[in-house]
């Protein structure tokens, strides 16, 4: 892990620690819960999307370290630990799994220690980089993880802040590029089809000094892993990928799409 803590900027908000404060955590300043209820006045139905995400990334963590046997996984964007992390989830199921975090806030990196908890069996590492530079990713992730071997790379709530969908694109696919077939890609973005209140409340975030999010549309979400063998049910609504059905009918959409494809 790298010693080096970068000042943390506490008067814009930022995402990592606003979501944190909408999972109801306490990881956050004044200014990020201004903004987290801000966005919540525009928009209640934020926080319900939040804890679909990440019931979301729960699953697909889950169905990635039993079903399909992955053993390595790599989650870029990792934001501030929370109940069930990455690495949880996966040595819940593979004592052996390895999981490497990558991040560039300030704040994630001071709270690092709390990724690392691993099993005796398994290992985490944090390595603070820059999503714009997949390569340094790459390469910084290949000292724990074997990039011969399959790896479950995790990009979840953060290609939106990628304000070109191109360059987004890009980004995911020199990741995959560094990537061994057999690999699989979870991708999870902020959506804007259901809710206008949705789309209104994330224009206000955006013009708050924060860095941008850029809600996509399913299709473009859909994008990210074009090129890749779906996994079944393909790219939906965060709430409708293997959920676990307790009655009849199917849960409630949010505006959060998501999928896992298997690279060729």
């Amino acid at each position: 892990m790298n010693d080096h803590q970068p000042a943390i900027d506490t008067t814009v908000p930022h995402s990592a620690r606003v979501w944190n404060y909408w999972l109801g955590g306490k990881d956050n300043y004044p200014v990020d819960r201004e903004a987290g209820d801000q966005f919540l006045q525009a928009f209640p139905g934020i926080a319900q999307m939040a804890r679909a995400s990440r019931a979301y990334q729960e699953r697909a963590v889950r169905h990635l370290a039993g079903e399909l046997g992955i053993r390595q996984f790599l989650d870029v964007g990792t934001g501030l630990p929370t109940h069930n992390n990455t690495h949880e989830v996966a040595q819940s199921v593979a004592p052996d799994a390895r999981i490497v975090y990558v991040d560039n806030d300030p704040l994630v990196l001071t709270h690092a220690r709390a990724l690392l908890t691993s099993t005796p069996e398994g290992r985490t590492q944090y390595v603070h980089a820059d999503l714009y530079d997949p390569e340094a990713i790459l390469e910084q992730a290949g000292e724990l993880l074997d990039l011969d071997q399959p790896v479950g790379l995790m990009l979840l709530g953060v290609l939106g802040h990628v304000q070109e969908y191109d360059e987004a694109v890009s980004i995911v696919r020199r990741l995959l590029a560094g990537l061994p077939p057999g690999s699989y890609l979870t991708v999870s973005e902020g959506s804007n089809v259901h809710s206008e209140e949705n789309v209104e409340a994330q224009d206000e975030y955006n013009e708050s000094g924060a860095v941008p999010y850029i809600p996509r549309s399913p299709q473009q979400i859909g994008g990210y892993l074009e090129g890749l063998e779906l996994v079944e049910p393909g790219v939906v609504s965060v709430t409708r990928w293997r959920p676990v059905v307790t009655g009849d009918n199917p849960p409630a959409e949010v505006d959060q799409y998501g999928g896992v494809g298997r690279k060729v």
